[in-house]
């Protein structure tokens, strides 16, 4: 009994860590840009540099807990090679949206950060790159309702 309330929580610590992340990401993506475009290029700069800092640092806690919590539950049921070809598809999709936010982080963010005055294009980077986490976040939620059946 113990047992399955302790991978309970470990699976309730996933989902809400992934739904930070892809939730966020789609917030981010289609609703902080299209609403900041109504204010002056530098207030708009500045609310969007602030967006961003704040979203990223909670995406420091947020994708290690993710990944290990993921990986937490494939060892419980066995390995990766015990559980359902979408488990893995999910690993590997939570793997590539981990390396473009670290490269997201890593690259433009830096950049915005670190500028006077940042340009329009490095926050354009930044939607695109956020987008590509919302994309895939959304893929590996189709492809975990896929695993249910298997």
């Amino acid at each position: 009994m113990t047992g399955s309330i302790i991978w309970s929580l470990v699976l309730a610590i996933h989902v809400l860590c992934m739904t930070y992340w892809v939730g966020g990401s789609i917030y981010s993506t289609l609703v902080v840009r299209s609403t900041v475009g109504l204010l002056d290029p530098g207030p708009r700069n500045s609310v969007l540099l602030q967006g961003y800092t704040r979203f990223f640092r909670g995406l420091y806690q947020v994708v290690p807990f993710s990944l290990l919590s993921g990986w937490g539950l494939v060892f419980h049921e066995g390995g990766f090679g015990a559980v359902a070809w979408p488990v893995n598809a999910m690993q590997l999709l939570g793997l590539i949206m981990a390396v473009v936010f670290i490269m997201t982080v890593q690259g433009p963010f830096r950049r915005a950060r670190r500028a006077m005055r940042p340009q329009a294009a490095l926050f354009d980077t930044l939607r695109s790159r956020t987008a590509i986490m919302a994309g895939l976040g959304v893929l590996t939620i189709l492809v975990a309702a896929m695993a249910r059946g298997i």
